[in-house]
């Protein structure tokens, strides 16, 4: 009640209370001047503003962001400076986006005259056909319950097999190409026998290591906490998948390694091969003959498609199986590992193939019977004492 009575009081001087003047208006001289001194202030403390020192970016982020470029695309002089300037672009934005944003967290502009045209440019836009605009848990927790339910790459086991297989082949090839052209010429059925001794090699040395810590991971008790009896199945499933995927981008890379040697652009690299000109039965020819040269190179990539086939499967070898993991090269892989090899073997096959028409052109009549057939026409023929000298 007492609450009520003081409000009534207060409602009714209120009431009876004269009402506010109005705020008296500036001439506009007057306007004018405070327009331009807030103005000049605003510029000046953006400035001030501005000037002050950014953190710059971490170097690791930049690290983080070249290893996401396939290292092909970063060889050579003119990449290696297009990727520095790439990196400088990246840092101007990224000091740029820093100082907008201290200017708008800090200042605020006055809705003054002379500020019209003093406008900040936007920020860059997000990504086309990224929308973070929705809310996005529910649909993250749902699809982080459906990897956890059926692909398992979240278990702990499944990131110590991650972790371990980064490390055991992020720099393994299963033969080291860089040094292929150091040995000098080679012939064909030493070539082949090199890359097959290479990938046995290998293939032991992964199954030695790799896989044998694979199983030592698999046969430990805690190897299946968390995974209930009817998702062993795909458990194994996905250890399978997992480890097909490794082998084969192993596979796949020492192909792309394989290929690169024969890049036209870039030479130094190139193999060399043993070629001899031969002369048997009156026919001169290349052994080996282009076609022989041909396929012992595409036999490098047949090679390396036949390594690591017979693996067995995890559950298979705990279980005394005979399922193999799923590790053959994509056809695409060798289709255009196959179609580039062709093309440089017939680029680089141009110059030797000139010479030996040119010099079957030149001398190859002495050697296929057309220089006796014309000795013994001339024998048989009535010459002059000259004619015959």
């Amino acid at each position: 009640d007492r609450a009520l009575k003081v409000y009534r009081v207060f409602m009714e001087e209120k009431y009876h209370r004269d009402p506010v003047p109005p705020i008296p208006e500036l001439p506009s001289t007057v306007r004018k001047y405070f327009s331009n001194i807030l103005a000049t202030n605003y510029l000046f403390m953006k400035k001030c503003v501005l000037s002050n020192p950014v953190v710059p970016i971490q170097q690791q982020w930049l690290t983080s962001m070249l290893t996401l470029v396939p290292p092909s695309l970063l060889e050579g002089k003119d990449r290696e400076l297009l990727a520095e300037k790439l990196f400088g672009e990246i840092i101007r934005d990224y000091e740029m986006s820093m100082r907008r944003y201290m200017v708008r967290s800090v200042l605020i502009k006055p809705n003054i005259e002379g500020l019209e045209d003093e406008e900040e440019a936007p920020l860059p836009l997000l990504p086309l056909g990224l929308d973070f605009s929705r809310p996005w848990h529910n649909s993250f927790i749902q699809a982080k319950n459906q990897i956890l339910s059926n692909l398992h790459i979240l278990h702990p086991t499944m990131q110590s097999l991650l972790d371990f297989s980064y490390a055991a082949f992020s720099t393994f090839l299963i033969m080291d190409f860089s040094s292929f052209r150091l040995k000098g010429p080679v012939d064909c059925e030493s070539l082949k026998t090199d890359i097959s001794l290479s990938c046995s090699k290998a293939e032991k040395k992964i199954l030695d290591m790799w896989y044998q810590r694979v199983i030592s991971l698999f046969t430990q008790k805690e190897a299946l906490n968390g995974v209930e009896l009817d998702q062993v199945d795909s458990f194994y499933n996905c250890v399978a998948t997992l480890m097909s995927n490794q082998l084969k981008e192993l596979l796949r890379r020492a192909v792309e390694a394989f290929v690169k040697l024969f890049h036209p652009e870039d030479r130094n690299c190139l193999p060399l091969f043993k070629m001899e000109l031969t002369l048997d039965e009156k026919k001169m020819e290349f052994y080996p003959s282009f076609q022989d040269l041909e396929e012992a190179i595409l036999f490098v990539v047949n090679r390396i498609g036949r390594t690591l086939q017979d693996i067995q499967t995890v559950r298979s070898w705990l279980m005394g199986g005979t399922t193999t993991l799923d590790t053959e090269l994509p056809n695409h892989v060798i289709v255009w590992a196959t179609s580039t090899l062709k093309k440089s073997i017939r680029n680089n096959l141009e110059g030797p193939k000139e010479y030996f028409e040119n010099y079957v052109e030149r001398y190859g009549w002495l050697v296929d019977g057309t220089a006796q057939t014309r000795i013994e026409r001339f024998e048989a023929e009535e010459h002059s004492f000259d004619e015959y000298t």
